[in-house]
């Protein structure tokens, strides 16, 4: 299934926007290519789309992405100067259909993939690199802050949205 960007796709395109210019950009998670595209038209230097979903690999190389299928960096070689991630972070909820929950279920609480992404992120990003994150209200973040304390890593929340259900948030991370 190719996650269709929503409300949480446009807000973090946004901020890629802002940051990609003359810089290498990985789009994890990549869905329908959103972020990956925003980067190209703003002028990256190069751009790699990655996804878990065959399907999602194949409609952006149709697009001409450079992309590759990867669980999270299973497949990722090379380190980036911005590395894009719009996470699944929704608790689990047993009345979502599977297919569903690959891309919206971050595990059981909801913050299990982005602790799983945080722990390795480091060994993909040059030195200065910036992570672009969303994170959703609805996302427990007691562990990731502390997860990103021990990692020496901070945050700063560069956009934010309301809706009726949750808010979410675009949070730059680098390493201090």
């Amino acid at each position: 299934m190719i996650y269709a960007p929503r409300e949480d796709s446009f807000l973090l395109e946004r901020e890629v926007k802002k940051y990609v210019k003359n810089k290498s950009f990985l789009d994890l998670g990549a869905g329908s290519g959103i972020q990956a595209k925003a980067a190209l038209a703003a002028g990256a230097k190069s751009v790699l789309a990655a996804d878990i979903d065959r399907e999602a690999i194949d409609n952006l190389k149709i697009k001409n992405i450079n992309a590759v299928k990867s669980n999270l960096f299973s497949n990722i070689k090379q380190k980036f100067d911005i590395i894009a991630f719009n996470p699944p972070y929704l608790p689990k909820d047993r009345r979502e259909d599977k297919e569903s929950k690959l891309a919206t279920t971050g595990g059981k609480r909801g913050d299990e993939i982005i602790i799983k992404f945080l722990r390795s992120v480091k060994d993909y990003l040059n030195k200065y690199g910036i992570i672009l994150l969303v994170i959703s209200s609805l996302t427990p973040k007691e562990r990731i802050l502390n997860l990103l304390k021990k990692s020496s890593m901070k945050h700063k929340i560069l956009s934010s949205q309301k809706f009726f259900f949750e808010s979410l948030e675009v949070w730059k991370i680098s390493v201090k």
